[in-house]
């Protein structure tokens, strides 16, 4: 209240003297206020989520949270060398100084990126990106983590217990906190066993199996098939040329949700799908968490398990087979609401690296943190000794 009382107490014995005087004393004082308020934000940070669908940018401050949201439609590229860091940073050093500004933050120390396909494709933004960071935003910490530890993060924060994160395609992420462990998310063609794909490729082979008159068709997938893409018979010649396949296949999953409640080939393949789900998170799930084993007596954890990503959106007809799934396998372990998103999970790991509260393990692929080259490494901390 005290920045809002100071102009009109000060302008009262200007409005005699002309409208210039004012005007120029409320720049002054919105000038003061807004120096106020960048010094009172204190060092920021950035967090951002890139994926498929291109970047997710947060901008905040310690004890004050997210303060500026951006984001980008332009996915990053992909090349021989894997994940592009120069791609990423054309987009997100001009968004990250905008919200900077727009969040009255006059210095970033800290970023987190959680990057799609990093565990596999992040060689050369593990070894740029930090440098980058540092040059171009003055950066001094940076944790760069796979999507699937982001999505960890923001469900879970940092307890331990296993995520299943399921969209297009499916990946299970699990820590006891002092090591990760990952199962699928090998992509369409090898894996993603329970994902939106695979239900959808799993669907349309229904539907092509009832128009051929083979067992185990379904007559209601196969009208819904051709309402969606045209004739069954030229359904290959819609789908294989694609470049975007596992998104086209994804695109039927809903509609075997939908006929799943008078469809029993819908139901099994729903059915399928959440037991390869529970798959791969009872294989990267803990027994339990520290303090478990040889006299921890009570003070052992039982291990959590969250569900994140748009597939679950489907509701009962999915979410019910797979919480049977879990009590039959997971039984130790005890199911809860996911409490935020990737981007959350990005935003977690920077307040927490911010205020030296970091404690999720290191990880060469998964998770690691560092300073920019000449500033000494920072390993994330090892719980586990």
């Amino acid at each position: 209240m005290a920045h809002t009382d100071t102009p009109y107490q000060a302008a009262r014995p200007l409005r005699r003297e002309g409208v210039r005087a004012l005007v120029f004393l409320r720049v002054m004082v919105v000038e003061e206020v807004g120096n106020a308020v960048s010094s009172s934000a204190g060092p920021g940070f950035v967090a951002v989520d890139s994926g498929g669908s291109g970047l997710r940018v947060v901008v905040g401050a310690v004890g004050r949270g997210p303060l500026a949201r951006g984001a980008s439609g332009e996915p990053v590229r992909t090349g021989a060398r894997g994940i592009d860091p120069g791609h990423l940073m054309e987009q997100l050093v001009p968004m990250a100084r905008g919200l900077a500004a727009e969040a009255g933050i006059g210095r970033l120390d800290t970023a987190a990126v959680g990057a799609a396909g990093l565990a596999s494709l992040g060689d050369a933004l593990r070894a740029e990106l930090p440098g980058a960071l540092t040059r171009e935003l003055g950066v001094r910490r940076v944790a760069l983590a796979a999507d699937a530890v982001t999505a960890y993060v923001g469900a879970l924060g940092s307890r331990p217990g296993a995520v299943i994160a399921a969209g297009t395609g499916l990946i299970a992420v699990g820590t006891d906190l002092t090591g990760w462990r990952r199962a699928d998310g090998w992509g369409h063609l090898l894996g993603d066993c329970g994902g939106g794909a695979w239900i959808g490729r799993a669907g349309l082979e229904a539907a092509l199996r009832a128009h051929d008159g083979r067992d185990g068709g379904s007559s209601r997938l196969l009208e819904c098939a051709e309402e969606m893409f045209g004739p069954a018979a030229a359904l290959p010649g819609h789908l294989y040329p694609r470049t975007d396949r596992p998104a086209v296949l994804a695109s039927f999953a809903p509609r075997v949700a939908e006929c799943a409640a008078d469809d029993a080939v819908a139901a099994d393949i729903l059915r399928a799908a959440a037991r390869h789900m529970v798959d791969s998170a009872a294989a990267v799930c803990p027994e339990t968490g520290p303090g478990s084993g040889a006299g921890a007596g009570s003070g052992s954890v039982e291990p959590l398990v969250a569900l994140t990503g748009g597939l679950f959106n489907m509701g009962d007809p999915l979410l019910v087979p797979l919480g049977e799934e879990l009590a039959k396998r997971l039984p130790r372990a005890r199911r809860v609401t996911a409490e935020g998103n990737p981007l959350h999970g990005a935003v977690r790991i920077a307040t927490d690296l911010a205020t030296g509260s970091f404690t999720l393990p290191s990880d060469e692929k998964m998770l690691c943190v560092t300073s920019p080259a000449g500033g000494g490494g920072i390993a994330a901390p090892d719980v586990g000794t």
